[in-house]
């Protein structure tokens, strides 16, 4: 049942579900918060059960093998799927201590991580759990980034998605006064209170959706931005990877994992060194280098082996 707000862990579910798919098994997605969409609808294959259906979702428990919840959702269905007998498989987006802690209630017979570290910061708060609560099995699978979903030529923008404060929003704006010649491309958020540059070297893109991120996004951007004060992962970085763009990005543990040798890494707060590193990678030879970085790095996250890990582990449970 995914919250509709959160587009990284939206995508990161369907990246996760549609092997299922592909693998014969029927797949509905429950929404836990009210939209714009009011009957069923089929997406790639899942069946997607908006809130305003009213539909009963306890009857729904009752006939499934498996539940899969992430995020606020993990108590509710937890506390569901053992009235039923059902096995449930938490996915962890972030190392926030609720998302942990609604793990400690038993029940969970499976936890997915985003990452090494989110395992590893985990395993430190179930440390102090007895092995009742804990749960008996995990599994780290990295958001699925599909490289030919996102392959195109770069643009000439520097770019930033999601302009809140955290996500780097100021960093943007006072990078583009600094550098009035450069275009920059500032991507409006989900959430958050957007930073919004009112400057002649600033276009603005209203919200794009997963599905649209290659034209309307990566084919305009030289070189993409992250920093961000937090992040678990940072799927944009590795969609921007798979293009040959280079992340210039603050070193958040998550931001390291995922970019691993290919992210150039700037404190956030440091804007003479983003500055600086922009004006080098003008250079063509510079850019070529980086690039060069970013497709091997992408080529390294090829999520085929952990899908297959992941579906094994959910036909294991049913």
């Amino acid at each position: 049942m995914p919250p509709e707000h959160n587009a990284g862990a939206e995508h990161m579910l369907v990246s996760m579900l549609r092997p299922l798919v592909e693998r014969g098994h029927d797949v509905s997605v429950w929404l836990s918060r009210y939209g714009k969409a009011h009957k069923e609808y089929d997406y790639r294959g899942i069946r997607v059960v908006p809130l305003e259906t009213r539909l009963d979702f306890a009857t729904a428990v009752r006939k499934t093998d498996v539940l899969v919840s992430h995020l606020e959702c993990v108590p509710s269905t937890s506390a569901l799927a053992r009235g039923y007998g059902k096995p449930v498989v938490a996915i962890c987006h972030n190392t926030h201590r609720p998302s942990f802690r609604d793990m400690a209630s038993g029940g969970t017979a499976l936890a997915v991580y985003n990452s090494q570290w989110m395992r590893a910061e985990a395993q430190l708060f179930f440390a102090e759990y007895p092995k009742s609560v804990r749960p008996p099995a995990e599994l780290i699978v990295r958001p699925p980034v599909f490289a030919e979903d996102y392959q195109t030529k770069p643009g000439a923008a520097v770019t930033l998605v999601n302009c809140n404060a955290e996500k780097g929003g100021r960093v943007l704006e006072a990078l583009a006064r600094r550098m009035p010649d450069q275009q920059f491309l500032a991507v409006r958020g989900a959430y958050g209170v957007q930073v919004i540059p009112d400057l002649p070297n600033v276009e603005i893109v209203e919200h794009v959706d997963g599905q649209s991120m290659r034209e309307q996004v990566y084919a305009r951007t030289r070189v993409l931005l992250m920093p961000s004060s937090y992040e678990s992962w940072g799927r944009a970085g590795v969609e921007a990877l798979a293009s040959g763009i280079p992340v210039v990005a603050h070193p958040t543990p998550g931001l390291c994992e995922s970019l691993g040798e290919a992210g150039v890494f700037v404190d956030r707060a440091d804007l003479d060194g983003y500055e600086a590193v922009l004006r080098k990678l003008a250079a063509p030879a510079e850019y070529r280098l980086a690039s060069k970085r970013a497709k091997a790095r992408s080529a390294e996250l090829n999520p085929a082996a952990e899908l297959a890990a992941w579906c094994d582990a959910i036909e294991a449970l049913a």
